[in-house]
């Protein structure tokens, strides 16, 4: 099976005053998902948004939403973010006891299980648990914060999943969040991404449309892919 690239705006960036407006914009512009930031002050240095924002975006979106659980005990929250309209969720490794019972958790719950390592974190973490998820969530920056640079060091980290996962014949996204731009998405791909998140990188881009458009060009996205979202 082959995975398909796909660009996903983090609205960690977007203008929160009229977020819906924002998300509607992307969505026109092309983008393949919304990836949604949840920060709770414990298991990252900041609060973002929750359950009640995400339930408000999925009225304003046909897009499926990705929501990134950046926080400490996910397996009491993922059933009501599913609820809530996510499509994706993602929790860290680093607070799973249990990659496969969260995992399953997520996809009983009617979503895509997916589990997140941090810069500092063995990949073999999360690939030891592989064939019971859907997609990996490589983070490229420090959780926490938007508009960090990308750390080098991701990339042999993508290298390594993505030739991993082949061997295994597991035909897995890897997402890769953090720091993600027109300049480097290409290397990312090249890595061995195929879902991209970015935040300043689309949001901080006064068109919306030609920034989506030349990322697609970029990684390699065809009119036939268009057609298969």
């Amino acid at each position: 099976m082959e995975v398909i690239d796909k660009l996903a705006p983090s609205i960690l960036s977007a203008d929160f005053a009229r977020l819906g407006d924002e998300v509607r914009r992307v969505e026109e512009a092309g983008a393949d998902l919304i990836h949604f930031d949840v920060m709770d002050g414990h298991f990252v240095p900041n609060i973002s948004i929750g359950i009640p924002v995400l339930e408000s975006l999925r009225k304003a979106t046909r897009l499926p939403l990705d929501a990134h659980l950046m926080i400490s005990e996910p397996e009491k929250y993922v059933e009501r973010f599913v609820k809530a309209g996510a499509s994706s969720v993602s929790v860290h490794s680093e607070v799973c006891s249990d990659i496969p019972k969260i995992a399953q958790l997520i996809r009983s719950a009617g979503a895509r299980a997916s589990i997140g390592i941090n810069p500092e974190t063995p990949a073999d973490r999360v690939l030891a648990h592989a064939d019971r998820i859907d997609m990996i969530l490589v983070m490229s920056v420090h959780p926490g914060f938007g508009g960090q640079e990308f750390i080098p060091s991701a990339f042999e980290k993508l290298r390594y999943i993505r030739k991993e996962l082949e061997r295994r014949g597991l035909a897995l996204d890897v997402e890769i969040d953090g720091g993600v731009k027109l300049d480097n998405i290409a290397d990312v791909k090249a890595a061995g991404a195929n879902v991209f998140v970015s935040g300043s990188g689309i949001f901080g881009h006064g068109d919306y449309a030609q920034i989506i458009d030349e990322m697609r060009r970029t990684v390699g996205r065809t009119p036939v892919d268009l057609e298969r979202k």
